[in-house]
């Protein structure tokens, strides 16, 4: 390898380190979120704050380069064997998430899809292949080939809630999203963002418009965990409402989710799922569709 090769992939890697670290700030800094952490209040979590969630960030921050590092060395190898050869990296990142929280999962879907994202980075910088939006959703549906069949379809007692919620109601969670290649975050998080910037508006009302569209489009398993499936339809027609409200900017946007907040936190539910897409979507914002 050419010394100027050496340092484009340096330079990807420092990218796309740092902008997954930087999806998790922009995440839990956007306020208000219904029913989550953020700058205004705890959401529906009475065991986590927005001071937990940074001392979080900041002890799986620098385990993002690691992930793009292993896809660089995983390059040569078929996609389905780079999850295998990152899961190390991933429960090491995990076990730094709980030791900075207390053993609180702050982060463990951000790890996941993020760490998915620099991983496949560094598959593509590695045989020289331009990041896109397109190209690295499809080098993790490559890598998650397979997965959900493998991971949550075995018979037998579910030991995880998440195959609990798969066997209860065929829900894939993180591992459905990741294996389609994040395509609920294409098809309907990015297009809001998109608008919004395009008509003007800022990246923080882009961000609470593309929340709101994940909530509404995503079968999150976190608030099927919290308050069933009647809490999920409850709070996919709640976003889907929103959205259709022609004015929805500004302060009628933030007055709309201060409301929407307060009920979420009254029915104990909150989309943690969406809020890890969100962050998914701030980042490949940052490259080109195609």
């Amino acid at each position: 390898m050419t010394i100027s090769a050496v340092s484009v992939q340096s330079e990807r890697a420092g990218d796309i380190a740092w902008l997954a670290a930087e999806a998790m700030v922009k995440e839990v800094k956007l306020t208000p979120k219904p029913g989550l952490v953020d700058r205004r209040n705890n959401g529906a979590h009475s065991d986590m704050n927005f001071m937990l969630f940074m001392a979080s960030i900041r002890a799986v921050s620098p385990w993002f380069p690691r992930f793009y590092a292993q896809g660089v060395a995983t390059a040569g190898l078929p996609a389905s064997q780079t999850l295998r050869a990152i899961r190390p990296t991933g429960l090491a990142c995990e076990q730094a998430m709980f030791k900075a929280t207390g053993g609180i999962n702050t982060h463990k879907g951000g790890i996941f899809s993020l760490g998915l994202l620099c991983a496949a980075a560094g598959r593509l910088a590695k045989n020289a292949i331009r990041l896109s939006q397109h190209s690295l959703c499809r080098e993790i549906r490559a890598m998650c080939a397979g997965l959900v069949g493998n991971e949550l379809s075995n018979p037998g007692q579910a030991k995880t809630q998440g195959e609990q919620i798969f066997q209860a109601f065929g829900l894939t969670g993180a591992r459905g999203e990741a294996e389609k290649g994040f395509d609920t975050v294409r098809r309907y998080g990015l297009p809001q963002w998109e608008n919004v910037l395009r008509a003007g508006g800022s990246e923080e009302e882009a961000l609470l418009r593309m929340l709101l569209a994940l909530i509404a489009a995503n079968p999150d398993t976190n608030l099927v965990s919290r308050g069933g499936m009647r809490g999920l339809s409850y709070a996919r027609r709640y976003a889907t409402r929103l959205l259709k409200i022609r004015d929805l900017s500004g302060e009628t946007l933030t007055k709309a989710l201060k409301h929407m907040d307060n009920a979420f936190i009254q029915k104990n539910i909150s989309p943690g799922g969406s809020a890890d897409l969100l962050a998914v979507g701030w980042l490949l914002s940052h490259y080109p569709a195609s």
